[in-house]
């Protein structure tokens, strides 16, 4: 498994999709942390708590698994983590994202687009 991991990652395309579903991965397990916290009690806040356990779980191993340069891909992963995050809040939560969200996520993005792609 990590052999092909390595092997999905070292292609741009490869890295991007494997940074995208650490995403919302990490996204998924946080909102199930959000929704044990503060919208459930007794059995079922305990299943939030055990599946947003499981499901960063499977996040911590998918970004570190593969044997790559993570901080080098760290402004695509925060964009992306940005974007991923944006979605699972209108979805799960009925969340839209305010003007400050919009500007700054902008930010963001632009943030993790020069990280990625600028040489020098």
């Amino acid at each position: 498994m990590k052999s092909l991991l390595n092997q999905v990652v070292s292609s741009p395309w490869g890295a991007f999709v494997v940074l995208a579903v650490a995403a919302l991965l990490e996204v998924l397990g946080d909102s199930f942390f959000q929704s044990g916290l503060y919208r459930s009690s007794g059995a079922q806040r305990v299943l939030w708590f055990a599946a947003g356990v499981a499901v960063l779980g499977l996040y911590g191993w998918s970004v570190n698994l593969p044997q790559w340069d993570f901080g080098r891909l760290l402004g695509a992963y925060v964009a992306l983590f940005f974007v991923v995050a944006q979605v699972v809040a209108k979805v799960r939560f009925q969340q839209s994202p305010t003007a400050p969200i919009w500007v700054g996520g902008s930010l963001i993005v632009a943030g993790g687009l020069v990280i990625t792609f600028w040489r020098g």
